[in-house]
């Protein structure tokens, strides 16, 4: 039977092979945008050095989000759900996807459809966001209940 325990350890497997897949992609960050632009049908020549600075400027904030979060569930697994350090770590993933959102929106100026990769992340941003304000909230109340008893 699935359970609460089985889900998050199937969340920490998947940014486990994100990680990985983000660290491959650094690694074959040069040769994966040689393939690109020799496949692409979009007159993309002159433009690897700009998807370099995509890739590798994109790589920071890419790993930061995927740590916190590792450190989120983390934290959950051990039923430390409503405290403050998870009210931070939401915001630094939010941060996260409104960085990632920027440097897709700067790409998009050499090569247009960066804007849907900035549309995803400014939305994921919104959305942590907005899930950080009711954490942060449920804290508060937590708080007050724990001073009050």
């Amino acid at each position: 039977m699935w359970n609460g325990e089985k889900s998050i350890s199937l969340s920490k497997l998947c940014i486990l092979i994100f990680m990985g897949v983000l660290m491959v992609i650094a690694v074959t960050g040069p040769w994966l945008i040689r393939w690109f632009i020799g496949f692409s049908r979009a007159e993309l020549e002159g433009v690897a050095p700009f998807f370099l600075a995509t890739i590798y400027t994109g790589f920071f904030p890419a790993a930061y989000l995927l740590y916190s979060l590792l450190r989120l569930l983390g934290r959950i697994e051990g039923e430390q759900v409503f405290i403050k350090e998870n009210v931070e770590l939401l915001r630094r993933i939010s941060w996260s996807c409104f960085v990632g959102a920027a440097v897709s929106l700067i790409s998009a100026f050499y090569y247009l459809p960066w804007v849907f990769v900035f549309v995803a992340a400014a939305f994921m941003g919104l959305i942590v966001r907005v899930v950080k304000n009711v954490v942060a909230k449920a804290v508060d109340l937590q708080d007050e209940v724990d001073y009050t008893v």
